[in-house]
């Protein structure tokens, strides 16, 4: 199959070009210096062609899994097509999807999701219904007693590409404040503590920290290592925090909670990932470090989705809107990310790349997607 666009402003990967291209079984085939509209091509209309948007981290389909905290959706299959539905509508052509292995007082509600979303991804998969093309993100909480037996039934998983090492115990990291970490947990499941109950909770989370944490490290990393297996820290808030990241020969610094723990980063040649949410919000809804802040200092490579699909493509707009390259800007969120894990076929539009692909028009500042193609293939 054989497909001209032309009039377009194409987001290359060091320039803006006015040009056209043809597409080719799915592929890039060539580049039309002249992109002026042409009898054959679909008009673009002057507006933007990017790279489809690839996100390491979304756990959106969660919120489909379950759209309440006391509310199961009954079918996986359905949850996972809507979620891909707007995964496609956010301009998403690529996405790990973030999953979350260990319950950490979920009482065996994460265990089932995350089964329930495995197996809806695999059959919609099976089945030839996703527009988007998913792989998955196995975000790990180390202090659970239970989370390597759970990463050994998954880890072969063929669809694995990252899996991040997070450790949410009160007290350190995103949750150094113990103050705002009981208020968030008041305000997500209405849990409430007497004084006595709170501290008696808050040791035994630090006792399982020291017991799980460490022999999880090691036991995951080289578990991924094995598989050639991206791992990423989480919540990195001091340098110590980095240091040890490093020293276990992690890569990639997803979410530094400080300035200090990213310089750390960069100084350590780790990739920093911040979310979009943040770019958007002006700052972090939980009180860390803004992601333009990092974006001005030099210190952000990739961004995620996080928790809302439709802030991926508004926030790298929004950095082109305060200044920077927009070139730049879109590769956070399509070249960059590719590179960090070993996507060779997408993230960029040249000739023989995959042909993901968004067509994009700003209305009052807003970028709003009037085209997609994934492979080739025409969804809006």
């Amino acid at each position: 199959m054989c497909l001209q666009i032309s009039n377009a402003r194409i987001v290359c990967e060091h320039h803006v070009a006015d040009a056209g291209l043809t597409i080719r079984d799915g592929l890039i085939h060539s580049f039309e210096r002249d992109g002026s509209p042409k009898a054959e091509a679909i008009d673009l209309e002057g507006d933007f062609l990017l790279p489809g948007l690839i996100d390491l981290h979304t756990d959106n389909v969660e919120h489909f899994m379950q759209p309440r905290p006391s509310v199961q959706w009954p079918s996986s299959l359905a949850a996972v097509l809507a979620h891909d539905w707007q995964l496609l509508g956010s301009g998403i052509t690529t996405v790990l999807d973030a999953l979350a292995l260990g319950d950490y007082d979920s009482g065996g509600a994460r265990t089932a999701m995350l089964n329930e979303a495995i197996d809806g991804l695999s059959r919609a998969r099976a089945a030839g219904l996703l527009r988007t093309d998913h792989y998955f993100h196995f975000r790990c909480e180390l202090s659970d007693p239970a989370l390597l037996s759970i990463v050994e039934r998954h880890i072969d998983n063929p669809g694995l590409r990252l899996v991040s090492m997070m450790d949410h115990t009160p007290g350190q990291r995103q949750w150094h404040n113990l103050t705002l970490y009981r208020e968030f947990r008041r305000k997500k499941n209405a849990r409430v503590w007497t004084e006595e109950e709170f501290a008696h909770y808050i040791t035994e989370r630090r006792e399982h920290q020291q017991q799980y944490v460490p022999p999880g490290r090691s036991t995951i990393g080289h578990l991924c290592r094995e598989r050639d297996i991206r791992i990423a820290s989480h919540d990195d808030t001091t340098a110590a925090d980095v240091d040890e990241s490093f020293t276990d020969g992690i890569t990639i610094s997803e979410f530094p909670t400080t300035v200090e723990a990213a310089r750390r980063a960069r100084e350590r040649g780790m990739k920093i990932v911040m979310g979009s949410p943040n770019i958007i919000l002006g700052g972090s809804h939980s009180g860390n470090v803004s992601a333009m802040e990092l974006a001005d200092q030099g210190l952000l490579d990739v961004l995620t989705s996080d928790y809302v699909p439709g802030s991926l493509l508004h926030a790298a707009f929004a950095l082109s809107a305060e200044g920077f390259d927009l070139p730049e800007a879109i590769a956070m969120v399509t070249k960059n990310p590719a590179d960090l894990i070993g996507f060779t076929d997408r993230g960029r539009i040249a000739p023989r790349m995959r042909a993901d692909l968004i067509r994009v028009r700003l209305i009052e500042g807003v970028p709003v997607i009037r085209n997609i193609w994934v492979a080739g293939r025409q969804y809006l």
